[in-house]
């Protein structure tokens, strides 16, 4: 896994020329756990039949969202992402009861109910999406940013995809115009090595998938995305130069998925050996490693902060259960014609 300098000191975590102080990597932790124990306890309740339809998990990932959003000022800035999505939307400050709620298919979700899993969306937090279609939410991020540049405002756009997104061509269009549009989006390629069943080695001719980037004269970078002060470092860099010269990036951030691509794959094709040298790397235990070793926290702060977040999560599933279902008028609404 590529990894970057890390030095320590005074409750500072230093990336690079950036300190990351003990308030935000407290922050960073905290979204992470939230992101984990929703995601567990959405497993649960699909198994319970509970959400239905398809359901991708984050668990894994978590530093990827989170460090890369925490960047952000979601006045101003954007983010659109594909299926594998609960995490960015709580990354964004979605309400976790509206996304829950969401999942159940019950009208006090983000979507009315009638998104579910895939399609998690939150305009005022900046959220659009949630897109079930590989790769065809990547245009749409690249004409936010267009929008942003035609009306000069000051934001940026953070578009996440999958390695399996890398081979459509709305990518290649999407970064071409990006760069000759000089538009401020930061593409962010969530690497989990697998697209769906298949090693993404063995469908990708490059295997440094941020090497693309060179195609149309953007700058490209791997990053540790099992770190997250990695991620936010890396991403930190890619929104500035996005603001001021209105430049794009290419990140390619390696990580690694602990569940199945869905809830409906067993993950055959993967060894227990590979899952578990993985599982070392957890993001959540790397931070807080990080933490002790800085005197951030301590194991009492993190069982503060699981059991605070076990309770929203509790809190989420009660609101969605009381939640009613969309009415049978509604299903004519919230479409073109």
């Amino acid at each position: 896994m590529p990894t970057q300098k890390n030095d320590t000191a005074g409750g500072y975590q230093r990336q690079g020329s950036l300190e990351i102080d003990a308030d935000l990597m407290v922050r960073l932790l905290r979204q992470m756990v939230l992101i984990r124990r929703f995601e567990e306890a959405s497993a649960q309740m699909y198994g319970l039949r509970k959400i239905g339809g398809f359901c991708h998990l984050y668990i894994g990932q978590e530093a990827v969202a989170v460090g890369a959003i925490a960047t952000l000022d979601l006045t101003k800035d954007y983010v659109l992402t594909a299926y594998r999505d609960h995490g960015h939307a709580l990354a964004c400050g979605m309400d976790p009861g509206v996304c829950m709620a969401e999942l159940y298919g019950k009208i006090t979700g983000c979507s009315r109910g009638k998104g579910g899993s895939m399609h998690l969306f939150d305009v005022a937090h900046h959220m659009y999406g949630g897109n079930g279609i590989v790769g065809g939410h990547i245009p749409v991020a690249t004409g936010v940013g267009l929008k942003i540049r035609m009306k000069k405002e000051d934001g940026v756009v953070l578009c996440f995809f999958g390695d399996g997104a890398i081979h459509q061509g709305a990518f290649h269009e999407s970064l071409n115009l990006a760069k000759v549009w000089k538009l401020p989006v930061v593409y962010i390629c969530e690497n989990n090595q697998y697209g769906m069943g298949t090693d993404y080695r063995r469908v990708s001719a490059v295997h440094d998938l941020s090497l693309h980037g060179v195609s149309y004269n953007i700058p490209g970078k791997q990053v540790d995305g099992m770190n997250v002060l990695a991620v936010y470092a890396a991403v930190h860099e890619a929104v500035a130069r996005a603001r001021q010269e209105s430049e794009p990036t290419l990140l390619e951030a390696k990580t690694y998925r602990y569940k199945g691509h869905s809830m409906s794959d067993p993950g055959k094709y993967r060894t227990k050996e590979e899952v578990e040298e993985y599982r070392r790397q957890d993001p959540i235990l790397i931070l807080q490693r990080h933490m002790l070793e800085q005197r951030v926290g301590d194991e009492k702060l993190f069982n503060a902060i699981d059991e605070d977040v076990k309770q929203i999560v509790r809190d989420a599933i009660t609101f969605a259960e009381q939640s009613p279902a969309p009415g049978l008028e509604t299903i004519y609404e919230d479409i073109y014609a």
